[in-house]
Formats: C-alpha cells, structure tokens, sequence
C-alpha cells in the first residue's frame, strides 16, 4: 500500500538556471553598427538635399542655391548666414547645371595613366609610383577634342568651383593708350660741364683757399698758390725782355725786342699764368714768388686732391669742379618700350624730396648698346637746374611723353607670360575656359595692347588664371598621351614635356 505525498510535500524539481547573457561588448558593437548605418542614411540624404540632385524628368528647385564661405569653402549650407569661423558672410553660390549629354554608352576607352599624388606626371602604361599606389586611368571621354595652343586644353569649371578658388573674368575693351611712360631716373652730373684745374710745371703749394669737397666756388675764384722755380725763371725772362726793349728803343731793333716779349709772354701763358698775374708783373717790375691759380668756371669743388705744402708734379689735377646748372637724368627703358622714346621727346621728372613739384627736361641721348645684364638701354635726359635743387645721386620718377594710341587693350594681370608666349583664358560661356595665345604691343599702367588673338567685348580670366593654367596644361598633356595612343606604341612612349614616364 501506498501512501500518497500531499503536493506541498512533493520535492520542487530544480528550476533551469537562466541562459548566459550576452557580453555587453556585443551590445555595443551592434548598437554602434546601427548608429553609423543610420548616420550614412541621414548624410545620404542631406547630401542629396544640399547637391539638389533632380528626379528623372526635373521639377522647380532641382539646383538649389547653396551659400559658402568666400575664405573658408568647406563651410557651406543652404540659407544666408556668417561663417562659425571667420565671421564673414557668406556668399552665395549657384550650383552647377546638370550635363547636355550623358557619357556615351559602352566601355570607356583608357587613353592612359597618370599618378594619384601629383597629376601631371602621366603614363601611357598602368605603373606604380614610389609609395606603390596605382596610376589611375584617364578615360577618352574626359579629354578635350584637341588643344588650341600647343600644350594647353580648354577646360570646363562649373560655377561653384569658379566662385570657391575666386575666378574673376574682364572684358576686351577698345581704350586709349599710351601718351606717357614712366620710367625710374637717377640724375648724375653733366659730364660736359666737368672742369679739370691742372699745373703744367712743378712746384710747391704754399697756399690753398678752397678747403674743402662741396664748395661752391665763381669763375675767377683763387683756388691756391705755386711755387715754381721754373714759372720764376720765364718771369724773370719777362721782365728781361720788358727792360731790353727800352734799352732798345729808337736803335731799329723794336721789332726783335718785341718778338722777345711776346715769347716770353706766350711762354707764361702756356703754363696758365692768368693775365692779372702778368699785368702785376709788368706793373710791380718784379717777379712772383708764388703764382696764384683761379677757377676755370662757377660751380662746386667734386675733388680735391691737394694741401698746403705739398709739391705738385707737371701735370697733376688739384681741383676737379662741376658746374651744376645744368644736369642729367639716367633712365633704363626696355627693350620692348624703345620704340617709345625719340631724342627731343619731353619729360618731366617728380622727386620725393620735393612734393608737387615738377622739373621739365628733354631726352638728348640714346645708348647705341643694350645692357645684356639688365635688358635695358640707357637714355640720358638733361635738365635745367639754376636753383641747384637737383642733386646727382638722387632717384625720381620720369614721365616721358610719347604718342597716344586706341588699342584692343586687356588687364595685365591676364597675360600668361612664359618667356616664349603670352597666353590667356578667354570665357566661352557655360563655364568653358578656352586658352588663345595672344601678341601683345605697348603696356600701360595696369593695362596692356593686344595686337592680334583677341576680339572685342571677348572676357578673359583676370584672376586663378594659374590655376586654370596648371589645370589646362595636365589636360594637354593627356590630349598628346592620347594622340600617341592614337599613332602606336612608338609614338605613345615618347612625351616630350609631360613628365611621361616610360
């Protein structure tokens, strides 16, 4: 017999341990998963709101305007507003169009390679470059038909990015120019106006009445004293002859005493004795001790090479003396601005020194040699100076007056000069950007002529230039890795001027 167990007697059966739970580590990973998958669904669609991207068939605000700042293009966004880092306003800017044509249908043809870190070194072979990544392919597709100007492309730049790197384009426009040219002048002693005080016998200084460099001196002014033994002698045989003509007199010989005089006369004057100092010979009967010596001319004293005492050699030069009422000015103009300038042409000088004021000189002389270090030629300018307020040494600038001109005239600042040829941008619409070479003629300030290349009321680009400049010769490049492509092998290995390597 059995006795049954009451069921609160029954014994409990053990309860399953719950099952482990997860590490927390999986939880987090799976929860970042979910962030970042739903971060790259709301940046998708941001995205897509910001490019504006149009539905098939297109509706009203396919291309939003979109506003950036002008110092800062990563900042961007869809209303008005400052930049959160400069403070600048930012500024609006349109997006691009959507492309005329879609790229045509099929495999794209690869006309060559080119490096990922510097774009203008190209390959007509796929290659790695010295950190090992792999030339990327240029497609037949994104060349142009073929460059203009040899080495150059034109390129296309939609208006976003034209606003972001600061393109500025300008009109061809039909001006006046010429009618003056400036030029830098440095004004310089008229070498026509130099005197050289010179002794032409020997003797010693006993006395010296200019002292010193600068000194402004008159024509007639005593400059020093010499001793000379032999200047004493031909007085002496001065006088000689003075007292054997009187002896002479009435005894028919007048005219061999005269004779006599008058060499001993001549004789004194060849060694520059002034005639004041024959005339206090012939007056006094006795002979000088020390001659004294004048000035040749007015002006100041540029050397002075002697002191009390000292003995002069026969042909030495104490006194160097410059007239300065008149001077001259040395400009360098180009070669290419020579056909600019004519002796007789009127200019006029400006110094710092003297603030409104003017001085009017002429053109007088043009160097026959070209200076090989500068590319410059001399011209030489003389100017009045009664008043001494133009100093040699001093720098001013020249304005020559030259004949004036209309002309097809563009911004300096849109030449391309590469030494060999003037290149610029032209704007042809629809953010196309085609490269002319162009002849240029006469410059002007900011201007400069355009002779042939260039129609009127054509843009060109003023500013980033270089930049589209750096971007059209990478697309020359490839046009040429194209056409070699197009020849064969023989001609696809040799890019002269790519930076293609082999």
């Amino acid at each position: 017999m059995t006795t049954a167990t009451p069921p609160e007697l029954e014994p409990t059966p053990p309860s399953p341990s719950p099952p482990p739970s997860p590490p927390r580590r999986r939880v987090s990973a799976g929860l970042a998963v979910s962030l970042v998958l739903a971060g790259m669904v709301v940046g998708a669609v941001g995205m897509r709101l910001v490019s504006g991207a149009a539905a098939p068939g297109g509706h009203a605000g396919a291309h939003p305007t979109t506003y950036s700042c002008p110092m800062h293009p990563t900042i961007v966004q869809d209303h008005p507003g400052d930049c959160p880092i400069c403070g600048m306003a930012l500024e609006q800017v349109e997006a691009a169009p959507a492309p005329a044509a879609a790229p045509p249908a099929g495999p794209r043809q690869v006309v060559g390679y080119r490096s990922p870190m510097d774009p203008s070194v190209i390959s007509p072979t796929p290659r790695k470059d010295e950190m090992g990544m792999d030339y990327l392919p240029v497609y037949q597709d994104e060349l142009a038909a073929g460059p203009p100007v040899a080495g150059l492309a034109p390129i296309d730049i939609d208006p976003g990015r034209q606003q972001l790197i600061g393109l500025r384009t300008a009109p061809v426009e039909r001006a006046r120019i010429g009618g003056q040219l400036r030029v830098v002048g440095r004004i310089a002693i008229d070498e026509t106006r130099v005197r050289h005080v010179n002794v032409k016998s020997a003797g010693f200084v006993e006395r010296i009445f200019v002292n010193y460099l600068g000194q402004r001196v008159r024509r007639g002014d005593p400059l020093f004293t010499l001793f000379s033994p032999d200047l004493l002698a031909a007085q002496e045989e001065y006088l000689l002859a003075l007292r054997s003509r009187s002896a002479l007199a009435g005894g028919g010989n007048d005219d061999a005493a005269q004779a006599l005089i008058d060499a001993a006369r001549r004789r004194l004057a060849l060694w520059d004795v002034p005639a004041s100092e024959l005339r206090k010979l012939e007056t006094t009967g006795r002979p000088i001790r020390a001659v004294t010596f004048y000035s040749p001319a007015s002006g100041v004293v540029t050397k002075k090479d002697v002191v009390e005492g000292m003995k002069l050699e026969a042909g030495a030069m104490p006194y160097e003396i410059v007239d300065l009422s008149s001077v001259w000015v040395i400009a360098d103009v180009y070669e290419a601005e020579l056909r600019q300038v004519a002796v007789g042409v009127s200019a006029t000088l400006t110094l710092t020194a003297y603030p409104g004021r003017s001085f009017a000189g002429t053109v007088a002389f043009l160097a026959p040699m070209l200076d090989p270090q500068t590319r410059t030629i001399k011209v030489r300018l003389s100017f009045a100076n009664p008043s001494g307020d133009l100093r040699p040494e001093m720098f001013g600038e020249v304005v020559l007056s030259t004949a004036a001109h209309d002309a097809l005239v563009v911004p300096a600042d849109a030449i391309i000069d590469s030494g060999t040829s003037q290149v610029v941008f032209v704007a042809q619409g629809s953010g196309r950007f085609e490269p002319r070479q162009v002849e240029l003629g006469q410059r002007d300030g900011a201007i400069v002529e355009v002779t042939r290349g260039l129609r009127l009321d054509e843009r060109v680009v003023t500013r980033a230039n270089f930049l589209i400049d750096s971007e059209s010769r990478l697309r020359g490049s490839l046009s040429d890795l194209a056409a070699g492509a197009d020849a064969g092998p023989e001609r696809a290995q040799v890019l002269p001027g790519t930076g293609a390597a082999p």
